[in-house]
């Protein structure tokens, strides 16, 4: 029943309804966490440490090199806060209106994505480099006025809600799908940078480690199996054309061998 339900894009209205319940859930859950912010840079403290281990810790200097280029923080900051969900929101609508058959697919991932990332916020609060006492910086708020530490957000997501980084595993989706499905060649072009674009974006902005990015990359290939295992197609079952099943079309036995005869050319 569930995969039945799921193999098919349904009215744009349910699909649409259903997504927004969807994300409803995601931010209630996402904002439910009660850990404290020392108990979330301790879990911050172990990225760090992880990372430095295989001398990956340099997000630093990738937030230091794009401040000094001019507009830069700027345009970074409005695509942090626009693209997550715009560029993604966009994707599942073009790929609904015109490739309705990778549309179950698309929706899925997306659904099983997110449910791996809520227990991932649930049992593992971190706090981004913003927030670390690292040294960080807050380029979001900075450059674009919208204070990502205020009361008025904070009342709608969790800060500490961290892991794994779902800006970059969207971005995994909706690269691969326009990579995938889109005929212009710009179009794919776009899609193969995107993702990678993303993971410069959560870095400089100083959103996001790493490590976080991986863990996103890593739930979205886990929803993609997922989907994938609940999208799987039955295997059509084999008749012999004397039975019930084989003749349940209207053609009994004989009229179904003189029907295949005249589709074998004779020699």
């Amino acid at each position: 029943m569930l995969a039945s339900t799921l193999s098919r894009p349904h009215r744009a209205a349910v699909e649409v309804s259903f997504l927004a319940l969807l994300y409803g859930l995601y931010e209630a859950v996402r904002g439910a966490g009660d850990a404290s912010l020392a108990v979330a840079r301790d879990h911050t403290s172990d990225i760090v440490a992880l990372e430095r281990g295989l001398h990956l810790f340099n997000e630093q200097t990738v937030q230091e090199w794009s401040r000094v280029v001019p507009h830069l923080p700027a345009f970074l900051g409005i695509a942090y806060m626009t693209l997550h969900l715009g560029a993604t929101a966009l994707t599942v609508r073009w790929v609904y209106r015109r490739h309705p058959g990778a549309f179950p697919l698309l929706r899925t991932t997306l659904i099983a994505s997110t449910a791996i990332a809520l227990v991932g916020y649930v049992l593992y609060p971190a706090a981004p480099p913003r927030l670390s006492g690292l040294g960080f910086s807050d380029t979001v708020t900075t450059h674009t006025g919208l204070n990502l530490s205020s009361d008025l957000l904070g009342s709608f997501y969790n800060p500490l809600a961290a892991v794994p980084s779902l800006h970059l595993g969207y971005a995994l989706i909706v690269g691969a799908a326009l990579f995938a499905l889109a005929r212009r060649r710009s179009v794919r072009v776009v899609g193969a940078i995107y993702p990678a674009f993303m993971l410069f974006d959560i870095v400089a902005t100083g959103n996001h480690f790493y490590f976080v990015a991986a863990a996103g990359a890593a739930t979205v290939v886990a929803g993609w199996w997922i989907a994938r295992a609940l999208l799987r197609a039955p295997q059509p079952r084999r008749y012999a054309p004397g039975s019930a099943a084989g003749t349940a079309s209207g053609l009994s036995a004989p009229a179904f061998a003189k029907v295949r005869a005249r589709a074998i050319p004779t020699a």
